[in-house]
């Protein structure tokens, strides 16, 4: 786990595991965004694994899951509803972490407030 903060309540970062909840709460974190799809990688833990470590941390979670470098509008405003419906500070991760950042910019290019 390698966590970057992009800004005020959004931070992204690699590959994180259900092991990696606690510690993802410990630094204040109250929600998470998945954002690979379910596959990706042999030995990568299901979405669904991740959410249920997330929610017995007491976390939020989404799963907007893209393939890298194939963002679409529909994939921002997905990431923008998530993002609306989770409480923050918010970490979103994917392989790198660039596809989480990719997606948040787009998202909050799309607002209209």
């Amino acid at each position: 786990m390698n966590i970057r903060t992009i800004h005020q309540g959004f931070s992204v970062s690699t590959q994180i595991l259900p092991a990696d909840m606690d510690e993802i709460a410990a630094k204040g974190f109250r929600a998470i965004i998945c954002n690979r799809p379910d596959g990706e990688d042999p030995g990568q833990p299901p979405a669904a694994e991740i959410a249920a470590a997330a929610a017995a941390a007491g976390l939020g979670f989404a799963h907007v899951p893209v393939c890298p470098g194939t963002e679409t509008p529909d994939d921002a405003q997905a990431m923008a509803r998530a993002l609306a419906a989770l409480p923050g500070p918010v970490l979103a991760f994917c392989r790198s972490g660039n596809r989480s950042v990719c997606l948040a910019q787009m998202a909050d290019s799309q607002r209209t407030d």
